[in-house]
């Protein structure tokens, strides 16, 4: 891991190029309560791009994994957090490369699409469709659950399987829960319409959380969805379907 520094936060990366040549940079933007270890490399991501070439690149988002923690709701923008991204590009040096992001990642990475559309040749939202823009349900049962002091008393299904997925990270709850709380702010339509770069939308059939990837690529002038057949919102992270078919889109638009 290496470390740098932005807006007050000291974030932790992972930049791991192929064996052979430099490869065509992707960097990858995990989801809420995970980190760069437990979306990209535990799940086989780094291992697959840098296999087929590809230089791997991937932060812990602020309040998450080795980086900096804060308690401030106000922190956790999907805008701050996409400046954390485009920061990273730059302190790598890099002018452009491949975003994919999963779930709340896939949120940030929009973000920085709309900020910074010079940096980013083309996206991949993986775990979220149309949620993206008409959201993803009521969260702050989540946040509750977080802050739980016992989380047997914990009856909130999702709330459960999130406090129960944010102690197997020994992730610092009290974060999260603020995250939560800004990190959800929705697209329009027309923010959607001005994503211009050629991208994967990529949702399990029984994810009930990311929403219809269909529909969110139907407002997307160069966008394309991707069924991850049988896998739920956990689950499809990992999905060699997946790794496969970003691997085709990735070869399909080489970087300039």
């Amino acid at each position: 891991m290496q470390f740098f520094t932005h807006d007050g936060f000291d974030l932790a990366f992972l930049d791991r190029p192929p064996a052979r040549g430099k490869g065509d940079p992707v960097l990858l933007i995990h989801g809420f309560a995970s980190s760069h270890y437990v979306n990209w490399v535990s799940p086989g991501w780094f291992k697959t791009l840098n296999d087929a070439g590809y230089r791997a690149i991937a932060l812990d988002n602020r309040g998450h994994g080795a980086s900096t923690k804060s308690y401030d709701e106000d922190d956790y923008t999907p805008t701050a957090m996409a400046s954390d991204a485009a920061a990273l590009l730059d302190h790598l040096g890099i002018a452009k490369a491949h975003v994919m992001g999963y779930s709340m990642g896939a949120r940030v990475s929009a973000f920085l699409a709309l900020s910074d559309p010079q940096k980013v040749a083309t996206l991949v939202f993986g775990g979220l469709g149309i949620g993206m823009v008409d959201g993803v349900g009521d969260w702050d049962p989540i946040a509750a659950a977080l802050l739980a002091d016992d989380p047997a008393a914990i009856t909130h299904p999702r709330g459960r399987s999130f406090r129960a997925f944010a102690d197997q990270t020994r992730s610092d709850r009290r974060a999260l829960a603020a995250c939560i709380s800004t990190s959800r702010q929705i697209l329009t339509e027309e923010d959607m319409s001005r994503i211009t770069q050629p991208t994967l939308v990529a949702v399990g059939t029984t994810d009930d959380i990311g929403g219809s990837p269909e529909e969110l690529a139907a407002l997307m002038p160069n966008a394309t969805p991707f069924a991850i057949e049988g896998r739920d919102h956990m689950l499809a992270v990992g999905d060699r379907t997946f790794k496969k078919r970003v691997l085709e889109f990735y070869a399909g638009h080489p970087l300039d």
